[in-house]
């Protein structure tokens, strides 16, 4: 799942995304309310954090621009803007939640998978064949024979999207979009090599799961009783 940061304090930017990056969520940061207005009309997020106090967007506006297209996107206000009226008047303008500056990390994130119905992430896994991707452990285990593999970040977000679209054709600029987001202009190059290392970790672990290549359309998840 992708979420995007909008948040003009760097620092306290870079906090957050790390701590959900974590939970294996792809996380993008807009540091004024312009570019974060035409991020978070993309369509491509699940979840919006969003501060009110930014420079050249206000995130009310921004909020406001969102609901009134109709976007279901969650969205997250997190501002030192803590009065009651600031509260009401973000879920008036349609917030789905409301955290207050200072604020814990960790409230922030189990506030987050709330939102997105995850419950506790650490105890997710997803399942498609013969394997299980397991989020506690970060390990991508075989079924039939029990056998497990360590798996980092970028292999963890991108077998993750394929497995929850295991019956779809995943163009290179879909996975591009959903796995590296705003860095996708500096690393396309990796998409073949980061292929190559999930590929070979479902034969260590003896999967008869597969990434198969569709000539001119992209990449689909297929498994083999």
């Amino acid at each position: 799942m992708r979420i995007l940061v909008v948040e003009d304090e760097k620092s306290l930017a870079k906090l957050v995304a790390d701590r959900l990056m974590r939970d294996h969520y792809t996380v993008d940061i807009s540091n004024d309310g312009e570019s974060g207005l035409d991020n978070a009309l993309s369509g491509m997020y699940d979840l919006i954090i969003l501060d009110i106090m930014l420079p050249k967007r206000d995130g009310m506006e921004i909020l406001k621009e969102l609901r009134k297209q109709d976007r279901e996107v969650k969205v997250i206000m997190l501002t030192a803007k803590a009065e009651l009226g600031d509260r009401l008047q973000g879920f008036e303008n349609g917030a789905n939640d409301y955290v207050p500056k200072p604020f814990h990390i960790e409230e922030l994130a189990a506030r987050v998978n709330a939102q997105l119905n995850i419950g506790k992430a650490v105890d997710r896994a997803l399942e498609f064949g013969d394997i299980v991707l397991d989020y506690k452990a970060s390990r991508l285990r075989c079924t039939k024979n029990q056998e497990d593999v360590g798996i980092n970040n970028k292999e963890f977000q991108l077998i993750e999207y394929l497995m929850s679209n295991a019956d779809r054709i995943l163009s290179r600029e879909m996975i591009y979009d959903r796995v590296w987001g705003m860095e996708s202009e500096a690393v396309s190059n990796n998409l073949e090599a980061y292929m190559s290392f999930v590929r070979k970790k479902l034969r260590v672990i003896g999967s008869n799961v597969t990434i198969r290549t569709i000539r001119n359309m992209g990449y689909r998840l297929e498994y083999e009783e």
